[in-house]
């Protein structure tokens, strides 16, 4: 058995060594990213195992894979360099008289329908705290508050739930968007056999929406005609138009993008519509006091904020 060292020292740039072999798949593309002789790189991984006691890589012709071990491990050298550029952010902002900057994720419903808006409460209120918003599916927020390279995420709940702090965030409803021309438009109310009989533009995958058409259709073992995906409402609102399919989309999204009389918005009946978003954070001794200013305003009921279109 590897008697453990006694004291572990390394630097952030080891740390951003170990982080990009494990992206690009070799120690000699790695090194060309951080400007470092492959030599050198090498040494620096091979002196990180040594410490450690583990092997991080399995050296293959091809390249190099992560172990168990290293990857439990990248998890930790993640969040230590999200860390460490957080000081960074936070002591540039202090220099240009600021409070800090908070990493915010969130999923694209979330920001179209209640994040904007309350990230401009958000400036109002606090005006020397920057945030940087970054925009994705539900899947991929979850994915950035789990390697901790954000303070704070927003995801539909149907997913599940990180082993972080959670509270509810906001409530949506899904709904079809169809041309008026379309055999739907004529309902008053979607039913979601009629539904699953129609041609479906999707969002990519990872997409709650689109996860959730599938659970539905499995319920109802049916077969879900998805005939493409796209990366936007934006996207699914053209294909919408040009015929190609019909949209599920939350309502707020739908108001916002289906604008003109060539389109129906149809509710959809049921409960099943209903997602419920969550708000989620990195441990709370773990944020700076910007980020828990942000996170008090954002978790406050929705009747304190304005109301979503």
């Amino acid at each position: 058995m590897t008697r453990r060292p006694h004291r572990i020292q390394f630097d952030l740039k080891t740390l951003r060594l170990f982080e990009a072999t494990a992206e690009l798949g070799a120690i000699t593309k790695a090194a060309e990213r951080l400007a470092l002789a492959p030599a050198a790189a090498s040494r620096r991984i091979s002196e990180m195992e040594t410490q450690f006691g583990v092997a991080l890589f399995e050296r293959r012709p091809h390249g190099m894979t992560l172990t168990d071990a290293g990857r439990a491990l990248l998890a930790h050298a993640r969040s230590m360099i999200h860390t460490a550029e957080r000081m960074h952010e936070d002591a540039a902002a202090f220099r240009q008289g600021a409070r800090g900057v908070v990493k915010i994720a969130a999923c694209t419903s979330a920001v179209l329908q209640f994040l904007a808006e309350d990230v401009q409460r958000c400036h109002a209120t606090h005006p020397g705290i920057d945030i940087d918003l970054q925009e994705a599916n539900s899947h991929g927020v979850m994915q950035a508050l789990t390697r901790g390279t954000v303070d704070i995420g927003i995801y539909e709940a149907s997913l599940g739930r990180l082993d972080l702090p959670t509270q509810r965030y906001r409530e949506d409803r899904l709904v079809v968007l169809t041309t008026v021309g379309h055999a739907l438009a004529t309902h008053a109310e979607v039913r979601a056999a009629d539904l699953l009989d129609c041609d479906v533009i999707g969002l990519t995958e990872g997409s709650a929406i689109s996860i959730a058409l599938s659970r539905l259709a499995s319920q109802m073992d049916r077969t879900l005609h998805m005939r493409i995906r796209v990366g936007s409402f934006d996207s699914m609102t053209a294909m919408v138009a040009a015929g190609v399919g019909i949209g599920v989309m939350p309502a707020g999204v739908a108001r916002v993008l289906a604008t003109g009389e060539r389109f129906r918005i149809l509710p959809i009946e049921g409960d099943w519509p209903v997602r419920q978003m969550l708000l989620c954070h990195l441990p709370t001794d773990e944020l700076s006091s910007s980020t828990l200013a942000v996170l008090e305003l954002l978790a406050q009921p929705v009747s304190q904020n304005t109301k979503p279109a």
